[in-house]
């Protein structure tokens, strides 16, 4: 199975809630998805790596990080996705998920 590899950039909507640690949630396993949340300090922006097996969904990908991204006004912050084909639902649940262990 060959997998996709998906990068891009979301910037801040201006509130600038910054993660002060590390988080991980999830298990990259059949309809999964693992999620890495961890701090920068370079840029304000978001920057989004996702690996996945499901091919030609970037713009699908791409929207539902950036509802995540504006809706909790996150920056300066990498999201790593290592995903085994999971629905957007799930990418969403396991994102709020990490901030929470992240901000606990």
């Amino acid at each position: 199975m060959s997998l996709e590899t998906i990068e891009f950039t979301v910037a801040g909507d201006g509130r600038s809630v910054s993660l002060s640690r590390r988080a991980h949630c999830g298990v990259v396993g059949s309809g999964d998805l693992e999620v890495l949340l961890e701090p920068k300090t370079a840029d304000a922006a978001v920057s989004v790596r996702i690996v996945t097996p499901v091919k030609g969904f970037d713009a699908l990908w791409k929207r539902v990080v950036e509802h995540f991204v504006a809706e909790t006004g996150l920056s300066g912050l990498s999201i790593d996705i290592n995903d085994n084909n999971a629905s957007p639902a799930i990418v969403a649940l396991r994102l709020r998920q990490a901030l929470a262990e992240a901000q606990g």
